[in-house]
């Protein structure tokens, strides 16, 4: 069974800093895409960034340059800096397998395995 355990969410100010982790145990596909979207509650989810099996790491263009996403092993990771009040979202991780490269997961809103969430909340 996959699963899908992220966390590292919290309340900062605007210009803080968080880091989000996602542990993944039960996934055993060989090409896929790893990554990091968020929900809004009155928003169009975004996909924001994403790893791939080949080497293909992907962002969204509001994140690029204060986020960096790695992974290391079965746990994924989502460096938040500079925080502003519009990065405030719930954060998922998720897989969108047969993806190796990421290039779809950004504007891919529907993903094949998805975390239970963690809140970021940024204050002006």
């Amino acid at each position: 069974q996959v699963r899908l355990v992220d966390s590292g969410g919290g309340s900062v100010q605007a210009g803080g800093r968080l880091r989000l982790s996602c542990v993944v145990s039960g996934f055993t596909y060989g090409r896929y895409c790893m990554g990091w979207f968020r929900d809004f509650p009155n928003k169009k989810r975004e996909g924001i960034a994403a790893i791939g099996t080949a080497e293909g790491i992907r962002y969204h263009d509001s994140v690029k340059g204060r986020f960096t996403i790695t992974k290391s092993e079965n746990t994924l990771y989502l460096q938040m800096d500079n925080l502003r009040s519009e990065d405030a979202a719930m954060y998922y991780c998720a897989i969108h397998y047969f993806d190796a490269t990421c290039k779809d997961f950004i504007s891919a809103g529907t993903y094949n395995f998805v975390g239970r969430g963690t809140q970021v909340t940024v204050s002006p």
